[in-house]
């Protein structure tokens, strides 16, 4: 094919994926064949999970798109304002239900303990992360941008803190969690969901100054931990609310 021009622009937080180095308004690509759109920006380094409109010399397009001639491309991050394209969004902006990467293992914990469905496996492999994905139709959290970037992928997020606290922030702000909050549901330790339970069916697993002080428990249905709202409960309630207060 005759070599063609094509003008990509990046709005709001998307040009935070971009070289730093070379962070022009525009950004041109001369190809030599036809690509789709999302091939193209992806060729930015932006993941199309974090596209939530595309617009084609003006025109709305999906991330299939053929780009086979000059060009100019707009790529709007989710959250963004252009109010003449209202209604093509590109993105889910609603899930509650996760695969975390195991570099996140803090914010897979924060998730948990807001009540929020958090798979996660330190040892996990790329291809695992993506089946268990797929198969289970949840929203892929990772700031490992090339694994975003695969076409299997429909629905993720990049978190841009290195913080976990900041981090858990993001999501709920992307996935519009806050009203769903429901701590204290969730195993810590494997994701499972708690049931109450008598004391009497746990006592003989407490600690001495446990039995005395504390009579409300619940015991994780998948790997059996048991909780209490001991001298750590006010501490994560506080956590809560800031994280709560910080989202509204």
């Amino acid at each position: 094919m005759k070599p063609f021009t094509v003008r990509l622009a990046f709005h709001g937080d998307l040009l935070l994926f971009l070289n730093r180095r070379v962070h022009p308004e525009i950004l041109e690509r001369i190809l030599t064949e036809k690509m789709s759109v999302k091939d193209v920006i992806e060729s930015c380094g932006v993941p199309h999970p974090e596209v939530d409109l595309i617009l084609v010399n003006g025109q709305p397009v999906d991330f299939g798109h053929t780009v086979e001639g000059d060009a100019n491309i707009e790529a709007f991050p989710v959250g963004h304002q252009n109010t003449q394209c209202k209604e093509q969004h590109l993105q889910t902006h609603f899930d509650k239900r996760f695969v975390v990467d195991g570099h996140l293992g803090r914010l897979a914990r924060n998730l948990r303990l807001l009540g929020f469905d958090a798979a996660y496996d330190p040892q996990a492999h790329d291809r695992q992360l993506l089946d268990r994905m797929k198969s289970e139709n949840r929203a892929l959290l990772t700031r490992d941008r090339r694994l975003l970037m695969h076409a299997i992928v429909r629905n993720g997020y990049c978190p841009r803190s290195q913080n976990p606290d900041e981090q858990t922030i993001e999501v709920i702000r992307r996935f519009h969690l806050l009203k769903s909050i429901a701590p204290f549901i969730r195993c810590l330790r494997c994701n499972a969901s708690l049931e109450k339970i008598a004391k009497d069916d746990v006592i003989e697993k407490l600690e001495p100054l446990t039995k005395i002080y504390y009579h409300q428990f619940r015991r994780c249905t998948g790997c059996g931990q048991i909780y209490w709202p001991g001298s750590h409960f006010s501490k994560l309630q506080r956590r809560i609310e800031v994280i709560r207060s910080r989202c509204s």
